[in-house]
């Protein structure tokens, strides 16, 4: 099969409730008084011109998925790597096309060029006390994409999948706040490191796949803040 069969797949499976949740994929508490939606495009596609660094045969060397870095003068998460996305506005449609939205307002990308396979069930991202819904989608007609605004986000970028998935770039992020010590599934790639929420989505996402390399889980990256 090829990884847009895989994809469509995997939202076929989650609508018809036929799926088994990774550890790090169980919903996490957020307030049930308080809480706000909130939609992130998890975007899929080729790029034929940066092809991975990685070298093992362990998925095709150019597909890709949209991320960026946030900027690190914001008050809220700092200089990590997220999926773009953000609030659901009381004028967006759905949970899709608030995705859309923020990605557009944050990347610049013609949402016409993206397929858009299905959503996976939300999720808690208790920091921000967000209720997030993963929007899936596949980039049937790639368009340039850029930082729309420094004060946002400080780079956009397109990462090789198989880099993601090779066992030389993965670790357990760990983070020790108010006594207590946090982790969550990294990836070291781009000069940066992908951790918390959307580390663990792009974990849960490859496990749900069948796409995992076995990893050493027991290597440590603490994060610096």
């Amino acid at each position: 099969m090829t990884a847009l069969e895989d994809l469509a797949g995997l939202v076929t499976r989650f609508e018809s409730g036929e799926h088994g949740y990774s550890a790090h994929w169980a919903k996490l508490p957020v307030s049930p008084e308080t809480n706000r939606p909130a939609a992130v495009l998890m975007l899929f596609g080729v790029l034929d011109d940066v092809p991975a660094e990685s070298d093992r045969p362990i998925a095709a060397a150019d597909l890709d998925v949209l991320l960026l870095e946030r900027a690190h003068t914001l008050d809220d998460h700092p200089g990590q790597v997220a999926f773009p996305g953000g609030s659901v506005d009381p004028e967006d449609e759905s949970v899709v096309a608030a995705a859309l939205r923020e990605a557009v307002e944050e990347t610049g990308l013609d949402a016409g060029g993206v397929k858009v396979l299905g959503v996976i069930p939300e999720l808690g991202l208790i920091r921000s006390n967000f209720r997030v819904t993963p929007v899936l989608a596949w980039w049937a007609s790639p368009s340039p994409v850029r930082v729309v605004d420094y004060g946002e986000s400080a780079q956009v970028f397109r990462v090789p999948v198989r880099d993601l998935l090779d066992p030389a770039n993965r670790v357990t992020a760990t983070i020790s706040r108010f006594g207590r010590t946090f982790t969550s599934p990294g990836f070291t790639v781009n000069g940066v490191l992908v951790w918390g929420f959307t580390g663990m989505v792009l974990s849960g996402l490859f496990d749900e796949l069948g796409w995992t390399v076995p990893w050493d889980e027991g290597r440590l990256h603490e994060v610096e803040l």
